[in-house]
């Protein structure tokens, strides 16, 4: 399957990717308007960063102990519960006056359900494609991401201005609300792609057997730390630039978007598998550049070469489905998705941290450097193990 034609032609693609970017307009849109609800409200760069990722953080919880069911529930029923779940949460938070404990409990329990969410969708992907068709279904599911979070952070921007963040998130709340239809009236009803209960102890046990095998901890460890580093990167576009955060989140959405374009689509077999190290370097290596305190129009385009690296994660996600057997599908790429935001969290935070005793450009150069210096601990292992299959009973 090389054609977009062909992908799209396939059964249930079409509703499969209006859930999905459904589900990510209203999380890029909710982001923007908490973390300048948060940054309002504090005038805390920590607090607003976590205000935007936080929810990230509480992945692990979801990854740690509900994965499991991202291949034990029906795929249909779950990503409409999900999406009601996030639903309500989300309009929950514009409620006037809502303490900020309550709003951080809210973002942290979106966040553990977000796991399985995450696991179930991708999980679905591989299901419905064949699996020549995973590299390109996936890109196109990027490509889409990117694309709405560059009209996302755009719109938003321009929402919060108009309506207030606590109205933007009540637009986000829609957002939610029809992933949710669609997911109800536009898949079709399946099995769970496992058998049994999904458990804590079933998770662990899947958890330990998909992180037993030492080239996909490898893939793993590249999916995560070194993208987690440059979103803590990313998380201080608000205090860095207050009135202009929205136009550099787009940027990094175009230069995402890019990347996936030319990742999913033009780039050949043997230069895929050779391309992940140096794309990653490409995601942090520009934002040194922000030691020098570049101008506006200049960080813009730093921030948007900088993101074409992220298509580093398409190609090690292809590398990922090579090692795991179709049963763990969705729960290996649950843990990768639910272990990449929690990264970003986790990047957020350090990133918020450093810049609350600092500055926002010094925060931002300490973990491009981190990043760099993560990526290239891992290359000698990634060439190590290039491209095994391995697939256990």
């Amino acid at each position: 399957m090389r054609t977009y034609r062909e992908l799209f032609e396939a059964p249930e693609y079409t509703p499969l990717f209006a859930v999905s970017s459904a589900h990510v307009a209203a999380t890029t849109v909710s982001a923007l308007a908490l973390g300048t609800l948060v940054y309002d409200r504090t005038g805390s760069p920590l607090l607003a960063a976590l205000g935007m990722f936080g929810g990230s953080l509480a992945q692990v919880i979801g990854a740690t102990t509900l994965m499991s069911a991202a291949d034990r529930l029906p795929p249909r029923a779950a990503m409409t519960v999900i999406g009601l779940i996030f639903a309500s949460g989300t309009a929950a938070l514009a409620i006037p006056a809502l303490p900020l404990w309550a709003v951080f409990v809210i973002v942290l329990a979106e966040g553990a359900v977000a796991a399985v969410g995450g696991g179930v969708r991708y999980g679905l992907l591989n299901e419905i494609l064949p699996r020549d068709g995973f590299l390109l279904g996936r890109s196109v599911l990027n490509m889409s991401n990117g694309t709405l979070q560059i009209v996302g952070f755009s719109l938003g921007a321009v929402l919060v201005g108009a309506l207030s963040a606590r109205g933007t998130l009540v637009v986000a709340a829609g957002l939610y609300l029809l992933a949710a239809l669609v997911a109800r009236f536009g898949l079709v009803r399946r099995p769970p792609r496992a058998a049994g209960r999904p458990s804590p102890a079933e998770t662990w046990r899947n958890n330990t057997l998909l992180w037993s095998v030492k080239p996909r901890r490898y893939v793993y460890l590249a999916l995560w730390v070194p993208n987690g580093l440059i979103v803590g990167c990313e998380s201080l576009f608000i205090p860095l630039a207050p009135d202009h955060a929205g136009l550099l989140f787009a940027f990094a959405a175009l230069g995402m978007l890019a990347g996936d374009v030319l990742g999913g689509r033009f780039v050949p077999g043997p230069w895929r598998r050779r391309l992940g190290p140096p794309m990653l370097l490409l995601l942090a290596t520009p934002y040194l550049l922000f030691a020098a305190h570049p101008p506006l129009p200049l960080a813009a385009a730093v921030v948007a070469l900088a993101s074409i690296g992220y298509s580093a994660s398409l190609l090690f996600q292809e590398r990922l489905m090579a090692m795991t057997p179709d049963e763990l599908s969705g729960q290996a790429l649950g843990l990768h998705s639910s272990g990449m935001v929690a990264m970003q969290g986790i990047g957020a935070s350090i990133a918020g941290g450093i810049a609350q005793v600092t500055s926002p450009t010094t925060a931002i150069t300490v973990l491009a450097g981190a990043s760099i210096t993560v990526t290239l601990t891992l290359a000698a292992g990634l060439r190590a193990h290039p491209w095994p299959v391995v697939r256990e009973a």
